[in-house]
């Protein structure tokens, strides 16, 4: 069996030229595309629309800082320790998106398309909202997308972008879905659980057309840029080994005097 080369289409440089794309990243990119739009055509392989670049704009700005959150707080602290290491301390912070913390827009994605799936084969959309709802709700799991520790009763990111989705008229299937799970919530949960920033952004960019792999790259992109900047402010003034000394502090230490 022939044994199959490794192919990528994105880029490849060559001596006096960088193709990205299929495009000359000197002669036709650099000048003329934003970041924002450079980072879609890196994603998709073809060139934003006004609408695509609008909404990517819109959500790195909304997930890309939330003050000192867990995966902030674990760049500091790591640049403390080893100050020449800043790309370590920003993958310290990145290791920390999951499903607790800024991971949650792709898990999203996916019940947004699976509730999708279930409209076209001949389903309502609130009503198969709320079959997988209750599914979620009865097997002990939390809705992806929903609650939130400080943003109550709503997350004001969350409303911006579904406010900013229906003025452009990008609004389609998936936002209709985000909707329906927010009105099934309530009553299944039995208190109010808001919408967080996780859902319009997964909504939005389904409903742009981008497949659900590439939704969690648009809040680690943006997170990376957050974490950048704490990193800057803890070089200027450092605050790192405040945090760990106050975590320090705050540990129950459950040990007995004789244990050491």
């Amino acid at each position: 069996m022939k044994a199959r080369r490794p192919v990528s289409r994105i880029s490849r440089p060559y001596p006096d030229r960088i193709e990205v794309r299929g495009r000359d990243l000197a002669a036709e990119l650099m000048g003329r595309l934003s970041f924002t739009e450079y980072f879609h055509l890196l994603l998709t392989g073809r060139e934003a629309t006004d609408d695509e670049r609008f909404f990517l704009d819109v959500l790195l700005v909304a997930i890309a800082e939330h003050g000192l959150m867990p995966s902030n707080v674990a760049a500091r602290v790591t640049l403390a320790a080893n100050p020449e290491s800043l790309q370590g301390a920003v993958a310290a912070g990145i290791l920390g998106a999951g499903p607790v913390v800024l991971g949650t827009s792709e898990s999203c994605a996916r019940l947004l398309e699976q509730a999708q799936a279930q409209v076209e084969a001949d389903g309502v959309p609130r009503r198969v909202a709320e079959e997988m709802a209750r599914t979620i709700h009865d097997a002990g799991e939390r809705l992806p997308g929903f609650g939130h520790p400080i943003h109550r009763p709503l997350d004001p990111r969350a409303e911006r972008i579904l406010d900013l989705a229906d003025a452009r008229g990008i609004s389609g299937a998936h936002v209709l879905l985000a909707g329906c799970f927010r009105e099934v919530v309530v009553e299944i949960w039995g208190k109010p659980l808001p919408m967080n920033v996780a859902m319009p952004i997964a909504a939005v960019l389904l409903d742009l057309g981008y497949a659900s792999s590439a939704v969690r790259a648009v809040p680690i992109l943006a997170r990376t840029a957050g974490l950048l900047a704490h990193l800057v402010e803890e070089r200027e003034h450092p605050i790192g080994l405040l945090l760990a000394a106050a975590a320090e502090e705050a540990a129950v230490d459950e040990r007995r005097p004789d244990e050491g």
